[in-house]
């Protein structure tokens, strides 16, 4: 069974940049037709896409984040790993990463990881 896990900063102050890192078990980050996803949930409200990176280093980010994200990986590690800049304290919220597949037009998520909680306050 797959297995996903989040790890880095609980707190971060505004301004900064958020750095996380999503660790893949029983299976590749370089498999081919899958999307492997960071989503977030601030207090009270829904889930909200981030982005992903595929197998071929293709990354693509949610329009309004974009221009403050940055999905890399670290392949001899099984890793990928959010850059969030400029953080304010609306980007307060659980973060997830999980792995994704198209299922019709839109994509899925088999596998999540647990969830790591994110403040931003000074």
């Amino acid at each position: 069974q797959v297995h996903l896990q989040e790890s880095g900063p609980g707190l971060v102050k505004p301004s900064q940049t958020l750095s996380l890192t999503c660790t893949v078990s029983d299976a590749s980050i370089t498999t081919n037709y899958l999307y492997w996803s960071w989503i977030r949930q601030p207090p009270g409200k829904g889930l909200e896409w981030i982005g992903y990176i595929r197998a071929s280093g293709n990354t693509y980010y949610s329009p309004s984040l974009k221009s403050r994200t940055s999905i890399s990986r670290d392949t001899s590690k099984n890793e990928f790993i959010l850059q969030l800049t400029s953080v304010t304290p609306e980007d307060t919220g659980v973060y997830y990463c999980a792995r994704g597949g198209h299922h019709g037009a839109a994509l899925s998520f088999d596998s999540w990881g647990q969830g790591t909680q994110v403040t931003v306050s000074s």
